[in-house]
């Protein structure tokens, strides 16, 4: 990789961290954790998912997406069912309520966000537009899903 295009990843790679943090400061407010927010926002934008694919999604081991799954259960956000074929799968989707908690904080979200962006210029905030759509299209042209975590002791294929 050439030193101007790792000096450009990693100014992108602090801005967006730094994006993140200040953004999420308004995650309190929804009363869900983290981990809880981000795995309703899969269901929300990509639609039902089965538990497995939401863990994967989610870098995370199926137990653990088993336990984030079953508190937005109780909360009401998402709801389970069984695959009518292989009862061993259980299928994920949100609610009309969890599709309300999380189009709330995204625009909590957005409007701390917009509250900082506010004092660029208007030629500042088009060249901010621009990188923001190339960078998403960067990123979605990778074909490549990101590799689960492996477990200790096994191989990233390794099924829980």
């Amino acid at each position: 990789m050439n030193d101007d295009l790792s000096s450009v990843a990693d100014r992108f790679h602090s801005a967006a961290i730094h994006a993140l943090r200040y953004a999420a400061r308004e995650d309190q407010a929804s009363g869900l954790s983290a981990a809880r927010l981000s795995a309703l926002s899969v269901l929300v934008f990509a639609g039902h998912k089965t538990l497995g694919e939401l863990a994967a999604a989610e870098q995370v081991r199926p137990p653990t997406m088993t336990r984030i799954v079953h508190g937005l259960e109780e909360d009401g956000l998402v709801v389970r069912a069984p695959d009518r074929i292989d009862r061993r799968i259980t299928h994920v989707r949100a609610t009309a309520k969890g599709k309300r908690v999380l189009q709330q904080a995204r625009k909590r979200r957005i409007a701390k966000l917009a509250e900082r962006l506010s004092s660029l210029e208007a030629k500042e905030l088009a060249v901010v537009s621009r990188a923001a759509e190339l960078v998403d299209d960067a990123l979605r042209r990778s074909s490549a899903p990101p590799a689960p975590p492996a477990r200790a002791g096994g191989s990233a294929d390794s099924r829980a």
